[in-house]
């Protein structure tokens, strides 16, 4: 069986850009702990980088759109792509977002070369322009094959030939990085040098990764494709005859369309937390009114009905919908299995609350509606990150303690109950006036006397202290960069009860969060 690859370059940064809806020729980078994971053709121009520091990325390329790394975007925007290959040769085997794998289309579009081409048409009609395929004997070689071919066109490794392809290639193709590295200090540039080798002795020195590498170079080592099944239309739609010109008449009237579309959902164990509704008008062919619905759950039947009906009564007002409505259709946008959403122990959100989020969100927008989560960091601002309702949360840091890295300088428990949106300018003395200040070393120059938290408040004694937890902050940064900066945290207890958090920094005094 002849294998054909499909191969998207730089798809986290195409995904990316189409998220936000810009045209793909800008320059533009996903970044995964502050290193470049993918960039495309205008980055690359630029002199950026796979692997690259992000400071380094942007001092070469200014305008840079910077995103971070989504999988979920990534897969969420190749889900098109691999239906719309599914539509022409189904039983499709994904790889990764960006690439995958079918059955080589031969006898039945003319050739390998002209399935392709039918295929690249298609791909181009979506807006991906960037689409190059492969077609070998095995999976390995077509997937290389793909990498090495023109935008929009086939590279075909006759059958047989896939040894003799694979062995000119450079050890670099390979994506262990550290074997990689040990194969150029043994002398092996190419996969040819490596197939010279006995199994044997690969196996013993690189693993059994590598191992299956020299197998297909060798000519064995090839593996069944293992092709997905197509999801099912979980789509519903209701056609009225005769059309109806009345919000709340067409919203009584999907209520059994709303059901039958839930019902769908939960037989694969499945439920939506992104629908389209679309409403067309009698006598058109593209609906009138269309507008995506995100739940902070999962949409029951009655959310359905309430968006088709809040989204019509605006449509008739905003003269949208002029016409009388003759087909009613939801479309889910993004499912998840139904367990992500189960209600905890104590049970979830109120769901009036729930609606009444929607609700503000389907009038102002999906970025209107925010709520707070946790990230690590060392100042209490830095842990606060604020997430679009209903969406979950990515490209945070990761806290200490859940399995992220340590954050040293950071305050000790307990946080503070009230952080202050802009840090207030305070004052701290010590006895006989003198000014406490943070030497080098992180020692305060004067133990607090008397503090006064803003330049409104009164000065009083300082009943209790703790710290300093000092942090040195952009000292690797170049002259001429943004300037280092010194900074050290102190928990103050005021003789009043009232507790702050108060900051040092090079020399100036402020409040940053209160312990109410």
């Amino acid at each position: 069986m002849r294998v054909m690859a499909v191969w998207c370059p730089d798809w986290p940064v195409v995904a990316a850009l189409a998220d936000e809806g810009l045209p793909t020729h800008l320059p533009a980078a996903v970044f995964s702990a502050n290193l470049v994971q993918a960039c495309n053709d205008g980055a690359r121009a630029a002199g950026v980088r796979r692997g690259m520091r992000r400071r380094d990325a942007q001092s070469r390329c200014p305008e840079l759109k910077v995103y971070a790394v989504n999988p979920d975007r990534d897969a969420r925007a190749f889900e098109p792509v691999l239906a719309s290959i599914e539509e022409i040769r189904p039983g499709v085997a994904p790889l990764r977002p960006g690439l995958v794998a079918l059955r080589a289309p031969g006898r039945f579009h003319g050739g390998e070369p002209a399935g392709a081409a039918i295929l690249a048409e298609r791909l181009v009609g979506l807006g991906v322009w960037d689409c190059r395929f492969g077609t070998a004997d095995e999976l390995f070689t077509a997937e290389h094959a793909a990498r090495r071919a023109e935008r929009q066109d086939c590279l075909v490794v006759e059958p047989g030939e896939s040894a003799p392809f694979l062995r000119g290639l450079p050890v670099e193709v390979l994506e262990d990085l550290d074997a990689v590295s040990l194969m150029k200090r043994l002398g092996l540039r190419t996969l040819g040098d490596l197939g010279d080798l006995s199994a044997t002795d690969v196996r013993d020195r690189f693993g059994p990764g590598i191992a299956w590498v020299h197998r297909v170079v060798g000519g064995d080592g090839a593996v069944p494709l293992r092709t997905r099944t197509p999801p099912p239309e979980l789509a519903c739609h209701v056609d009225f005859e005769p059309p109806l010109d009345s919000a709340e008449t067409i919203s009584f009237s999907v209520r059994q369309t709303a059901d039958r579309f839930v019902a769908g959902l939960a037989r694969q164990g499945l439920v939506c937390t992104e629908v389209l509704v679309e409403a067309r008008c009698e006598g058109e062919a593209e609906p009138a009114s269309s507008r995506a619905w995100l739940h902070p759950r999962w949409f029951t039947a009655a959310d359905l009905v309430d968006r088709l009906h809040w989204q019509l009564q605006g449509g008739f007002k905003a003269g949208d919908v002029r016409a009388p409505v003759d087909r009613v259709l939801f479309t889910p946008l993004t499912v998840v299995p139904d367990a992500v959403h189960a209600d905890g122990l104590w049970g979830g959100t109120d769901e009036r609350v729930e609606r009444g989020i929607a609700r503000v969100q389907g009038m102002l927008g999906h970025e209107a509606v925010v709520r707070p989560v946790l990230q690590g960091g060392r100042a209490p601002r830095d842990r606060q990150a604020l997430v679009p309702w209903g969406e979950r949360p990515t490209g945070l840091r990761s806290c200490s303690g859940q399995g992220g890295p340590p954050w040293p300088g950071s305050i000790p428990p307990p946080a503070p109950a009230r952080v202050l949106a802009t840090p207030v300018a305070a004052q701290m003395l010590g006895a006989g006036g003198r000014s406490v200040d943070v030497d080098e070393r992180g020692s305060v120059t004067a133990e607090p006397a008397r503090f006064r938290p803003g330049p409104a408040g009164d000065w009083q004694p300082v009943a209790a202290w703790a710290g300093p937890w000092p942090v040195e902050e952009l000292w690797w940064e170049s002259p001429g960069m943004t300037e280092p900066r010194r900074v050290a945290r102190f928990q103050v207890v005021g003789v009043d009860g009232r507790a702050w958090l108060m900051t040092w920094d090079s020399g100036v005094w402020w409040t940053e969060a209160a312990y109410d």
